[in-house]
């Protein structure tokens, strides 16, 4: 079994915690509950034939009065970064956080997922927006953590992106990627 650290990043509000919870146990709620701090999860998959058990540290939104803290970044074998399609400032922030993990943990995988593509009528992230993105080499992936759809496909892409990396083969009996 491969236990991979993955951290789910994102501004405030995202709709990070509802991912997590669409994946983990298949269930959608109305109720925002704001993050303090890490929550973490844990769920096995297999992907492509291996068994994956993902520690999923669900870290805190990032705004204007808290920034991410890089200590809960390390380990971390890649991470989902969450976008709100509805909320044009939540790309910038992405970019930001973007940004700070690279730095902090180098060129892990990653993807992103721009949430709540059931309300994609009231989106104010454009197409433009996300052509820009994928200039960048980001894999992007349209989700809803209300409806699920999508949020298998972002947890699978990501594991293949893992498992294909060059330190995937290193450290593939350590947890957390460490």
């Amino acid at each position: 079994m491969i236990e991979k650290k993955i951290c789910m990043v994102g501004a405030f509000a995202v709709g990070k915690t509802s991912l997590v919870r669409r994946f983990v146990t298949s269930c959608f709620s109305e109720q925002y509950q704001t993050t303090i701090g890490v929550t973490v999860d844990k769920k096995s998959v297999t992907v492509d034939g291996a068994a994956v058990t993902f520690v999923l540290w669900d870290l805190y939104g990032e705004d204007q009065f808290q920034k991410l803290r890089p200590s809960y970044l390390r380990g971390s074998s890649g991470y989902v970064l969450v976008l709100d399609g509805m909320r044009r400032a939540t790309l910038d922030i992405a970019v930001q956080i973007q940004h700070t993990v690279t730095e902090t943990l180098g060129p892990v995988p990653f993807v992103v997922i721009i949430n709540k593509v059931d309300r994609q009528t009231d989106w104010e992230i454009t197409d433009q927006d996300l052509a820009q993105l994928a200039q960048r080499g980001w894999t992007l992936l349209m989700g809803s953590a209300k409806t699920g759809q999508g949020v298998e496909d972002a947890f699978t892409t990501l594991a293949r992106a893992m498992l294909l990396t060059p330190e995937a083969s290193h450290r593939s009996g350590e947890a957390y990627g460490s």
